[in-house]
């Protein structure tokens, strides 16, 4: 543990900053730089959005759809036991 702050936390906290990063480099940004007047900037952001609302909820669903249908969720990390 790193000043008190659990692994399942840093490495969630790891996986939203690559994600986050991700979603600004390769959607927000290249959207946004492809219009000139800030109304088309606005509209780009906006539903820029809806891409990343989408995407979250898609992971969340096969998230939750492993662990539903799985018997065993203890098997994920090779690493662990049980």
């Amino acid at each position: 543990m790193l000043l008190g702050i659990s692994t399942n936390a840093i490495l969630f906290g790891a996986a939203a900053v690559v994600s986050l990063s991700a979603f600004v480099g390769l959607i927000l940004i290249p959207s946004l730089g492809a219009y000139g007047r800030w109304p088309e900037k606005v509209a780009a952001g906006f539903l820029s959005l809806f891409v990343l609302g989408a995407l979250v909820t898609v992971g969340i669903v096969a998230g939750l759809a492993y662990v539903f249908f799985s018997n065993d969720v203890s098997g994920i990390f090779p690493w662990s036991t049980g």
